[in-house]
């Protein structure tokens, strides 16, 4: 699974004053949690981009005063006015304590609706996961390769091995949808059928 390496340093100081300070040195407040104890910390705002901005779901390790923490993001807060991010929080992986995720969907195979002159539509890019932390992964396959036209493929029949998925079971995730195209040589084809039998 893809990680990235983040260098802390120890937050010891707390309210707006000192945030403003830290952003002032192009510095994010953040904190760690779900471990021992709530490391509170800042680093720098590029150091946090390549987990932020993306949809894929990866690890962080985090060190602060020598120790290292291993990690996913929880949550994020935008400033309402510039968009700059304002805080992070963390969550600190415990060998023995389930976490919730969310992980991406990845759609593999052509559907049989598709190749019929289907539409595919993607509803959902990701679900959210209950899990101990040695099952979590990048993203979870969901093979559409049997779905036909005007067909759903819901929340549950996704195959989450060794996780308890925290979505209600019948939202669809993907329908193949039939093209304007399609529901005029139907059309056509229908209108047909009756003049045909009337000329026999």
């Amino acid at each position: 699974m893809k990680s990235i390496t983040i260098q802390g340093q120890l937050r010891t100081e707390s309210g707006k004053k000192a945030t403003r300070q830290l952003r002032s040195q192009k510095l994010v407040p953040a904190v760690i949690y779900g471990g021992q104890s709530e490391v509170n910390f800042s680093a720098l705002e590029a150091d946090f981009k390549s987990i932020v901005y993306t949809s894929e779901f990866m690890l962080a390790n985090i060190t602060v005063e020598g120790k290292s923490y291993r990690c996913i993001l929880k949550d994020l807060q935008f400033d309402k006015v510039t968009d700059a991010l304002i805080h992070i929080d963390f969550l600190e992986l415990v060998e023995d304590k389930k976490v919730i995720a969310t992980l991406p969907l990845k759609y593999v195979g052509t559907p049989e609706g598709v190749k019929a002159g289907g539409k595919m539509v993607i509803k959902m890019k990701s679900i959210k996961v209950k899990t101990l932390p040695k099952y979590l992964k990048e993203f979870i396959e969901v093979d559409l390769s049997n779905l036909q036209l005007n067909e759903n493929i819901r929340v549950e029949n996704i195959i989450a091995d060794n996780m308890e998925v925290m979505n209600s079971p019948r939202i669809p995730i993907a329908s193949i949808a039939m093209t304007r195209q399609l529901k005029q040589e139907e059309a056509t084809a229908a209108k047909a059928a009756p003049a045909a039998k009337a000329k026999k």
